[in-house]
């Protein structure tokens, strides 16, 4: 459940159910709004590395199957030295699986802070509360959080769950549950940030500091912080000091945890990440489309880290001479600056070189859709001969091979045993880590920039239908590019005359309607991925702008949003077709094509 600091969110709601594109465009021309929301990520550790698991500890023979808590009160701290305690009803419940029930606080007033407080755990009017009045969903419901002692009364604050080692070599398993002290158990942990915007606070809880101190034989293997237990307090002192804060970003990100039936199949079943491994933690702004990762291949630190080295391995192929990364180079925004790409042996490619970003969005791939899914697409270009030319039982001899590899695979997938459908859910792992989402576009969105006037104009060209009957004499953009990925991932004949003729779709489809259409490429970092359309075949955005304005050929199969406009085309004048340009190159994301490699 979400709490507000100030009434500002009640505009900021409003806002939202505007359509997406005519609330980008009011929120860029209206005065500032007061106030931003403030989401608290926090993310559960073991000795230093994430969990989203059962976690275990070769050293001290202990393994953690369980932490959940809650947390409440979140108030900030002035330079003055004051409290902001605006937030006193919000709370939220954190659970190992990345679970994250209520974390954003609405409305912070603008201005400077320097630190954040809150408890672990609930407020004595909460605690004390009937837990049915709480709707389904909200973080304080006992089906959601898991954390109410409904047979005595009152919620657990923090619980952590496991195993241990014996000396003799067997197991005993413990549970320690920490509640009813008055208010919570206070955190306070100083942190520099400006709200205003979205802001998002990172924090990790390091599960392994809870239990410091714990002596599991003199202690005992449980507690449930009754009256007289002096393990209970000790374990509390542990907690208010086991917060640690990462970081400040300047946006809210959204819950990207795998879920059953996504773009890579709708019969998926969720698995556990393989044994070892550390979650990968990936940040998706919550302006985007809700995310369905592959829940049958979890992000994870090691398979990323796989996939980016097999990326950049020219052994993927014939002759060891090309990588994927040659013909998808990061500072274009991964894709290729030249009109065809040149296989490993010399060959032109048959299309231009497509982008690699915000893939997990996409329901196929490929100019004409031909791959189904992400870790399909990635084994096409080493076997094709116009690209890299291998097979793939070349590929895994070659990684066999290598001693890192047979480490980097059993670090990644558990076990040592190198496959090509292991290589691509790796690679799949990497590219769908290339998310774009910081352009000047979205800091105006999130009120860091501002557009100058000329960008405005453009901004307002690309949302405004061309129909001068009704006074409209917009660009006409939006239809095909719309929405904050700029796509509507869908194929469409854009006009173009197809010479040497090119089907597009129908190659793979087989219906006449499919001739001449391919997908519609996102526009984010277009100012990088030139040359453009399918056959790279215009040098620059002036050129793309000029085909739309008076370049369109008509055929069967043109978009109905181009087909509706004169045979002449809509005909920009210059200034519009400058301002057009320039709102385009808002898109860019510096910080995408210049991030060093996780």
């Amino acid at each position: 459940m979400r709490r507000s600091y100030s009434n500002s969110v009640a505009t900021l709601e409003a806002l939202s159910r505007i359509p997406v594109w005519l609330g980008v465009f009011f929120a860029l021309s209206a005065p500032a709004l007061r106030g931003g929301d403030l989401n608290l990520d926090i993310t559960p550790c073991f000795e230093g590395r994430p969990m989203a698991g059962v976690a275990e500890s070769k050293s001290s023979k202990v393994s953690i199957s369980r932490l959940d808590w809650l947390v409440s009160g979140l108030a900030l701290k002035r330079p003055d030295g004051s409290w902001l305690d605006g937030a006193r009803d919000w709370h939220a419940y954190y659970g190992l699986n990345g679970t994250r029930i209520g974390t954003r606080a609405d409305g912070v007033p603008d201005g400077d802070y320097t630190a954040i407080r809150f408890r672990v755990g609930v407020d004595a009017a909460a605690d004390a509360s009937d837990p049915n009045i709480y709707r389904a969903g909200d973080a304080l419901h006992p089906d959601v959080c898991g954390l109410h002692w409904s047979w005595q009364g009152g919620y657990i604050y923090l619980a952590i769950e496991g195993k241990r080692a014996r000396p003799d070599g067997a197991t005993d398993g413990f549970s320690y549950h920490l509640a009813r002290i008055v208010d919570g158990m206070t955190v306070e942990l100083p942190v520099k940030f400006t709200a205003g915007s979205p802001v998002t606070i990172a924090l990790r809880l390091h599960a392994d500091r809870i239990l410091r101190g714990v002596d599991f034989d003199k202690d005992g293997l449980s507690t449930h912080s009754r009256e007289g237990d002096l393990l209970s307090p000790r374990m509390m002192e542990n907690v208010r000091s086991a917060f640690e804060v990462i970081g400040v970003k300047a946006d809210i990100f959204q819950d990207s945890k795998p879920k059953a039936g996504t773009a890579s199949g709708p019969m998926q079943v969720p698995v556990a990440l393989p044994e070892g491994t550390a979650p990968y933690k990936l940040d998706i702004t919550r302006r985007f489309p809700a995310v369905n990762l592959p829940a049958d291949n979890p992000l994870t630190e090691e398979g990323v880290a796989l996939g980016r080295k097999l990326f950049d391995d020219p052994r993927l192929s014939i002759n060891n001479s090309q990588s994927c990364a040659s013909c998808h180079r990061q500072e274009h925004a991964f894709t290729d600056p030249r009109t065809l790409s040149i296989g490993a042996n010399g060959d032109l490619g048959k299309r231009n070189a497509m982008p690699l970003f915000n893939l997990a969005w996409a329901a196929d791939y490929f100019w004409d859709g031909r791959a189904p899914t992400l870790r399909d697409q990635v084994l096409v270009p080493l076997q094709d001969p116009h690209e890299m030319a291998e097979s793939l039982d070349n590929v895994v001899k070659k990684l066999e091979s290598d001693d890192s590899y047979r480490k980097g695979f059993r670090k990644a997938f558990g076990e040592a045993a190198i496959t090509a459908s292991k290589l691509a859910l790796a690679l799949e792992q990497f590219l769908l880590t290339l998310v774009s989402q910081d352009s000047k576009f979205d800091r105006a969105v999130r009120k860091l920039d501002t557009f100058s006037p000329e960008e405005k104009r453009g901004l307002e060209l690309f949302l405004t239908e061309f129909d001068p009957a009704r006074g409209m004499r917009g660009a006409d953009c939006f239809h095909c590019h719309g929405g904050t990925l700029f796509t509507s991932h869908k194929y469409a004949d854009n006009g173009l005359d197809l010479a040497p003729r090119d089907s597009g779709r129908l190659l793979v489809s087989g219906e006449e309607p499919d001739r001449g259409k391919f997908k519609i490429p996102s526009l984010r970092n277009v100012e990088l991925t030139a040359p453009y359309m399918h056959d790279g075949r215009f040098d620059t955005l002036e050129a793309v702008v000029e085909h739309y304005s008076s370049g369109v050929k008509r055929s069967p199969n043109l978009d109905p949003n181009l087909a509706k406009h004169p045979d002449e085309g809509i005909l920009l004048s210059a200034e519009d077709k400058h301002a057009l340009v320039a709102f385009l190159k808002t898109l860019t994301d510096r910080s995408f094509v210049s991030a060093e490699p996780k």
